[in-house]
């Protein structure tokens, strides 16, 4: 990998860390050529600290190593992007990032769904939430529903009006959605099912 070192005079270029799992990026850091190789060569993410004027392994006091996954060089080559697989917290402070982010996977517009769920779960008033009239009725009326809309989108796939499959298919995630939390789990716990499979 052609890296441009040069262009600083401290030879030095910008690291961005991130979680090669959940994407969230960990904390930003700074490498000489030196560092690079050692990184390169032990697989755990290896600094130069400008404060201690020395080559600096993440980890080798805390024992939080990152471990290494990939590394992209941006194009002006100048700049590096480091994928890794964090062992435990990444800040010096203790939080998993240095902006004390929690580093859970976020799958975005879904995920803020999750959180809208759980807040008519644990707040909403049955005759205003759909949520929490739905859970009322307990865990078979949910899983009734599931089944339900998982039948339209099959009945809808069979048709023409892409509309109405794509109205169905999003009728039959909200409620698989509440039905995981209604049994205790989250998105994530099946992506982690699905993971697993991945061979």
């Amino acid at each position: 990998m052609e890296i441009d070192f040069s262009k600083n005079n401290d030879g030095l270029v910008p690291v961005i860390i991130q979680d090669f799992k959940t994407k969230n990026v960990l904390m930003l850091g700074y490498m000489n050529s030196e560092a690079y190789t050692k990184t390169v060569d032990t697989k755990k993410v290896t600094f130069y600290s400008r404060t201690k004027n020395r080559l600096w392994t993440k980890g080798e006091e805390s024992g939080n190593f990152l471990h290494l996954k990939s590394i992209k060089n941006d194009c002006d080559k100048d700049t590096l992007l480091i994928f890794v697989d964090p062992e435990g917290p990444t800040c010096h402070k203790g939080t998993d990032t240095c902006w004390a982010d929690k580093n859970t996977p976020n799958y975005g517009f879904l995920s803020n769904l999750e959180d809208i769920i759980t807040d008519r779960i644990n707040t909403a008033d049955t005759k205003k939430s759909y949520v929490a009239s739905l859970l009322a009725n307990g865990i078979n009326k949910v899983a009734q529903k599931v089944g339900e809309e998982a039948v339209e989108v099959v009945i809808e796939a069979k048709d023409n009006d892409e509309t109405l499959f794509l109205n169905e298919s999003a009728d039959l995630l909200f409620h698989y959605l509440i039905l995981l939390q209604a049994k205790g789990y989250k998105l994530e716990d099946v992506v982690n099912v699905l993971e697993k499979r991945q061979k």
